[in-house]
C-alpha cells in the first residue's frame, strides 16, 4: 500500500479543478499493509435501518452542499496554500512533505528534508516532474477532498442512516465512484460519512477491483481563512495517522 488517494488536478487562476483521473491511497495502504481491511467493521457488517438513496453525476445537489459547507466559496478567493503532509505508523514518522502552492500562477514547490523542487501545474507535466505532481495530487486531495465532489467527474450515491465503519455512529454515507476510464488509478471509490452539518467524520477508500481498502477518521477540524480543514486522520486502532501541520491559506 502506498499513499495515494488522489486525483490529478488542473489548476486555474483561482483554484484547482480535480478531474476524474485518480491516484489511490496506495501509500497509506502500502505502509500499513492489509491491517485495516482485516480489522474493524466492513461494509458487510454495517447496518442501515431506513435508507434513502439518490444518485447523481451533476455538480450540484449533495456534492455542492458538502463542498459549500466546507468553505468552497471562501477557497475561491485564496491565492496561496501552504501545508505539511505527515504520515505516522506505529509512532514512527514515515513521510513528511511541505508544500507551497500559488493558486494564481499554479506554481508548486515541494520540500522533503533538505531538498526543494518546484514545477508549474498545467495540462502537460514534464516527465521529470510527474512524481512530484503525483505526490501533490495525493496530499492536497486529503487536504481538500470535499471540493472534489464539485470539481471531479464522479458519480455520487447517497444513503441515509448508515453505521459509520469506525465509530458505529449513524451517519449519512455518500459513495463517490470514479470511472474505470483513464487516469492514474481509475475505478477507485470513496465512501464518506457525514452528519447533519455536512462535515466528513470518516471515510473508506476502496481501490478498483476491491483488493485494498482503508477506513480513517476525519477529525481535529480547524478553520483557516474561514475554511475548515480536518487536520487528523486515524485508523480504527490508531496505529496509522495522517495529519497536517503548518497550514496557511491566504
Amino acid at each position: 500500500m502506498l499513499f495515494n488517494c488522489f486525483v490529478p488536478l488542473e489548476l486555474t487562476a483561482k483554484h484547482f479543478i480535480m478531474k476524474k483521473t485518480f491516484l489511490p491511497l496506495l501509500l497509506a495502504l502500502s505502509i500499513i499493509s492489509c491491517k485495516n481491511s482485516e480489522g474493524g467493521n466492513s461494509d458487510a457488517e454495517m447496518t442501515s435501518e431506513t435508507t434513502e438513496v439518490a444518485s447523481s453525476e451533476a455538480k450540484d445537489g449533495i456534492g455542492n452542499t458538502i463542498a459549500m459547507a466546507n468553505g468552497l466559496d471562501k477557497f475561491k478567493d485564496a491565492t496561496e496554500v501552504e501545508f505539511t503532509f505527515n504520515v505516522k505508523v506505529n509512532d514512527t514518522v514515515r513521510s513528511s512533505r511541505h508544500w507551497k502552492w500559488n493558486t494564481k500562477t499554479n506554481e508548486i514547490s515541494l520540500t522533503e528534508g533538505d531538498i526543494t523542487q518546484s514545477y508549474t501545474k498545467n495540462d502537460s507535466i514534464p516527465e521529470d516532474k510527474v512524481s512530484i505532481d503525483q505526490k501533490f495530487i495525493n496530499d492536497s486531495y486529503w487536504l481538500l477532498f470535499p471540493y472534489q465532489l464539485v470539481w471531479s467527474d464522479a458519480k455520487l450515491t447517497e444513503e441515509k442512516e448508515v453505521a459509520a465503519p469506525i465509530s458505529g455512529d449513524t451517519l449519512t454515507k455518500l459513495e463517490v465512484a470514479y470511472s474505470a476510464d483513464g487516469g492514474y488509478t481509475p475505478g477507485d471509490t470513496y465512501d464518506i460519512y457525514y452528519g447533519e452539518d455536512h462535515m466528513i467524520e470518516e471515510w473508506v477508500y476502496k481501490a478498483a477491483g476491491g483488493d485494498r481498502q482503508m477506513a480513517t477518521t476525519w477529525e481535529d477540524y480547524e478553520e483557516f481563512m474561514g475554511i475548515p480543514i480536518a487536520k487528523m486522520h486515524k485508523s480504527e486502532d490508531g496505529s496509522f495517522q495522517l495529519y497536517f501541520t503548518d497550514i496557511v491559506i491566504k
